[in-house]
């Protein structure tokens, strides 16, 4: 277990964020509530210093995420600032291409990342394959810049952490992780508010999406298979952003091992969402298919037919699945 004493951020990457006046933030496509609230909480840190910042997200924020303060901020086109920004700062994600923002010409380079696929990209690398969230890597980075930890910041923080710990459920709930989320509660986020607003203020859409997609559900073993496709979308007046967290409904139960949630993008054209408990690494297994995450949470994207999508999974399993 890495202790708290250890986390040190890259004089490098100060350096870089104290010198430099403009920055362009972006995150990956299909973010989640560890790459909205990272992306927020640097924008408000940086602008303390009196830096300012664009945050990019290709992607609209979800109706469940517009209690993040600041979460107005995400702009989703491009189309008039590729001459006004030269750096970037890219979060949860190690590619432009994961951000979506392929083709854009940067001078300079960040990319801050927990996820263990390193790449190339990035003229400063702080990768941090044992960081529970980015978010928790964000507290340091704040902390270090000598910016005070305000009410806004800590609730976009503790989103980040408590997401990406399945609300500190998962293994990489340490220590380390309560002990920044009690500094964070103590500077003014409510754990109680930010639970509700992520899991109950879901809309009937999104509910009944739910539904169909449990009514999907296969088990072979110990996997279980949900999918969701457009016309699913279609019937019920849901998003695709709606299916977050849909994969660790069948991981609720006692002897499932896998989960995969198979999200139809286009035809024959899927997104795979793993979850998994234990040493079941489906890390290993994404990698397969080009995709990546962490041990317990991955996904990738497959062009294939359903059935044929499906199989070609479960045959991976029993040879990339453990740690």
């Amino acid at each position: 277990m890495r202790s708290k004493e250890k986390v040190k951020v890259p004089e490098n990457l100060l350096s870089f964020l104290k010198e430099k006046d403009t920055f362009f933030i972006a995150t990956h496509i299909n973010p989640d509530g560890d790459a909205f609230g990272s992306a927020l909480a640097l924008s408000m840190a940086l602008e303390t210093l009196g830096k300012h910042t664009v945050v990019y997200e290709r992607d609209s924020v979800p109706a469940f995420y517009r209690f993040l303060p600041g979460h107005e901020r995400f702009i989703n086109s491009i189309s008039n600032l590729k001459s006004q920004i030269s750096n970037l700062i890219l979060l949860d994600c190690n590619t432009p291409e994961r951000a979506g923002i392929e083709g854009m010409k940067f001078e300079y380079s960040a990319v801050i990342d927990h996820h263990k696929t390193e790449k190339d990209f990035g003229d400063i690398k702080w990768v941090e394959p044992d960081a529970a969230a980015t978010g928790l890597m964000l507290f340091y980075l704040i902390k270090a810049l000598g910016i005070p930890i305000t009410k806004e910041i800590a609730i976009n923080l503790y989103c980040a952490i408590a997401i990406d710990t399945g609300t500190f459920r998962y293994n990489n709930t340490t220590a380390e992780v309560l002990q920044v989320s009690a500094e964070l509660i103590e500077a003014g986020a409510s754990p109680a508010y930010i639970s509700h607003n992520l899991y109950e203020t879901w809309s009937r859409g999104r509910f009944a999406l739910l539904i169909a997609a449990l009514n999907t559900l296969e088990i072979r073993d110990d996997v279980a298979i949900i999918f969701v496709t457009q016309e699913m979308y279609q019937k019920t007046g849901a998003e695709p952003a709606d299916t977050e967290n849909f994969p660790n409904f069948p991981r609720m139960m006692k002897d499932i091992k896998v989960t995969a949630l198979f999200r139809e993008l286009d035809n024959n054209y899927w997104k795979v969402s793993l979850r998994s408990k234990g040493d079941m690494n489906v890390a290993k297994i994404a990698a397969l298919f080009d995709g990546g995450g962490h041990e317990n949470a991955a996904g990738y994207r497959i062009r294939a037919d359903l059935k044929s999508a499906q199989e070609t999974l479960l045959q991976a399993i029993p040879q990339k699945a453990t740690v």
